[in-house]
């Protein structure tokens, strides 16, 4: 019946799972980790690969997981890549399964990712002796902070990887629909600290002091310049600061002044460009008021990019198993790092809709619920994607 009716198999066996999976969701749900701290998740996950007969290996790029399902022919690695921290947000849902710990919440849905994976491990499993190659199952920390794929890489989890796939839930999207965005789908996500370090004095005597406060003003109004004047207009760009910190009272000017901000873009040369404008500023800052000027400018993550190669097997994958038109959707300048690995690998990120009917959550809100059908739904098409382009 595999052979011959592939999206019945894997719809059976996701109709099974899916009351195991759900548990397990909630209970991810009520203890939410933060970046980094996922031990009591990956402990889940290793204790759910472990009861399937999947090899795994725990602790790779600190608290993450990998495992492999080897096919019955030989062939490419697949790996299929889900996060697993949560946000430092305190839950306000109300539900029964409610973060218990105060303060933090799988606001993002990474329950919901870390659950489909085990899912698709479970499919994929019976499936084994269909595939010709090897899925490799990336449970990853740290997404929200960008730092866990590079961890895990840096550990080896990329090794060998042939083709690689992403998902995110999108509350968005209703549940049951999925999508997906050619080329640059998600923003390279950069980041700076300016000190600018001016002369404290009274304010009623400005003439005795260099206000490190103007300065600060004036660099942020010329940084929304960057994108308008220096970028390309079919580039899009973001350049935002985020954190303004200076003063202490009303009437002394302060000897310094800290911003913190983020620069978000798609393509490689509007990404140099940004960073080689801020840094003039900075240094141009200096010799116009008499301030000096310390940047930090840190790259994050790099573009996430999709690959025809990768996309067009898997919508079509998606297709055939859901019976829905996967719909192409838009860019958007959030970050994600699944864009390491993407770097090293043909890659796609789908989209999974999770909204719920008549609500209109939003990712990283202290309300957020998103649909838990969306598990099933995800593993089925992630299933058939994998079953199909190893085949």
């Amino acid at each position: 019946m595999i052979a011959n009716d592939p999206q019945r198999a894997i719809r059976d066996a996701t109709v099974a799972a899916e009351p195991r999976l759900i548990a397990m969701r909630r209970d991810i749900h009520s203890v939410p980790e933060l970046a980094f701290q996922e031990t009591r998740t990956a402990g889940i996950v290793a204790a759910e690969l472990a009861r399937l007969g999947i090899p795994h290996r725990t602790g790779i790029g600190r608290t993450g997981v990998v495992g492999e399902i080897k096919g019955g022919r030989p062939g490419p690695t697949l790996a299929i890549r889900a996060d697993m921290d949560a946000l430092p947000i305190h839950e306000e849902t109300g539900i029964a399964f409610a973060s218990t710990v105060d303060g933090q919440m799988h606001a993002c849905g990474h329950d919901i990712h870390t659950t489909t994976l085990l899912g698709v491990a479970a499919v994929l499993k019976d499936l084994a002796p269909q595939i010709a190659g090897t899925v490799r199952l990336v449970f990853q920390p740290a997404e929200e902070v960008l730092e866990g794929a590079a961890a895990m890489i840096a550990d080896g989890a990329a090794e060998g990887v042939d083709i690689a796939i992403g998902f995110h839930n999108h509350p968005d999207m209703p549940v049951g629909t999925f999508g997906y965005v050619r080329g640059p789908c998600l923003a390279a996500s950069d980041r700076f600290d300016l000190i600018v370090r001016g002369k404290s004095g009274h304010a009623a005597h400005p003439d005795d002091a260099v206000d490190p406060i103007v300065a600060a003003a004036h660099f942020v109004a010329q940084a929304q310049t960057v994108v308008s004047r220096e970028i390309k207009p079919l580039h899009p760009a973001v350049v935002t600061v985020g954190m303004f910190q200076g003063g202490t009272t009303y009437n002394i000017i302060p000897e310094r002044v800290h911003l913190k901000g983020t620069v978000r873009t798609l393509h490689a040369d509007a990404r140099d460009t940004a960073e080689a404008a801020l840094r003039r500023l900075a240094e141009g800052l200096q010799q116009m008021m008499r301030v000096t000027c310390d940047m930090t400018y840190v790259r994050k993550v790099p573009p996430l990019v999709n690959d025809d190669r990768v996309l067009d097997p898997v919508i079509a994958a998606v297709a055939r198993q859901m019976g829905v038109a996967v719909e192409e959707g838009e860019p958007s300048m959030g970050s994600e790092d699944f864009a390491e690995f993407a770097a090293l690998a043909p890659s796609f990120q789908l989209r999974i809709g999770s909204g719920a009917p008549g609500r209109a959550d939003r990712l990283h809100n202290a309300f957020y619920q998103p649909d838990e059908k969306t598990i099933g739904l995800g593993v089925q098409a992630l299933s058939r994607a994998a079953l199909d382009i190893l085949s």
